[in-house]
């Protein structure tokens, strides 16, 4: 939690720390890291460090947004499948086969390669869409564990609509399984973004982590010398993708009772 609260403070207070503008290019190009640039300069003078500050917005957001997204879809997929079973089940059950058998990370890049708007909110769309699959499944199956119990016979027995039971009664108690669902979703976000972007299939122009691997390894970074324009916003998503896990391993722990340290 400590992890992700620096870098959602670091985003909301970037116009107030970040050394320069983002679009600043009056360094020197290819400049290692000195006093006036912590972290060197790119190929067109840009500060790294300015850019790292001012990409964390993006790719933080890119990465809860998704996780939201993906999740109010993995919910909505597997109570509705796993409470109404029948035909509704096994059409949506179907759905959840096809997105589960198909390779994610392909997926991913075939559908943003051809969709012609480019940008932030296009990543995540492309990320929910392809990244809900496994969270429904798993919902899916606790709601068939969850609606033959007794507080649920009991609600139907006094003539509750299903809405009421599935959102008053079942949904409580399916609540960290959801909340574990959203912190593996957001870690499959940070990545995946940073892939498509690494890879081009995103706005190259946008300020994310990912777009300054990318244009670091368009530039030849590496060989250059330059290590710092690639590392460290490496760096910045491997730290983002901990805090989600850590925090996803803590809900298990805290709502598994096999799983508590003694």
């Amino acid at each position: 939690m400590i992890i992700l609260f620096v870098f959602i403070c670091v985003s909301i207070f970037a116009p107030y720390i970040v050394p320069y503008e983002y679009d600043y290019m009056d360094g020197l190009p290819m400049q290692g890291p000195c006093e006036e640039h912590l972290l060197g300069t790119t190929n067109v003078g840009q500060d790294i460090l300015s850019l790292v500050i001012w990409s964390t917005r993006s790719s933080l957001t890119v990465g809860l947004m998704t996780g939201l997204l993906t999740t109010c879809l993995a919910v909505i997929m597997g109570l509705t499948s796993g409470y109404f079973g029948s035909v509704t089940d096994d059409i949506l059950s179907l759905i959840m086969n096809i997105f589960l058998v198909i390779p994610g990370l392909p997926l991913m890049i075939i559908i943003a390669a051809y969709i012609p708007v480019r940008g932030t909110g296009t990543i995540v769309m492309v990320l929910a869409f392809t990244g809900w699959a496994w969270g429904a499944r798993v919902l899916r199956s606790q709601m068939l564990s969850l609606k033959n119990q007794e507080f649920v016979n009991a609600s139907v027995v006094l003539g509750e609509s299903s809405s009421h039971i599935i959102f008053k009664d079942i949904f409580p108690n399916m609540l960290s399984l959801i909340v574990a669902n959203f912190f593996g979703s957001s870690l499959s976000a940070v990545l995946g973004e940073a892939s498509l972007e690494f890879l081009g299939l995103g706005d190259v122009n946008a300020n994310t982590w990912g777009t300054m691997l990318y244009w670091a390894q368009n530039n030849q970074a590496l060989l250059l010398g330059q290590w710092q324009w690639m590392t460290v916003p490496g760096i910045c998503i491997a730290l983002l993708g901990t805090s989600f896990a850590l925090m996803n391993f803590a809900v298990d722990e805290i709502t598994n009772p096999k799983l508590r340290r003694k």
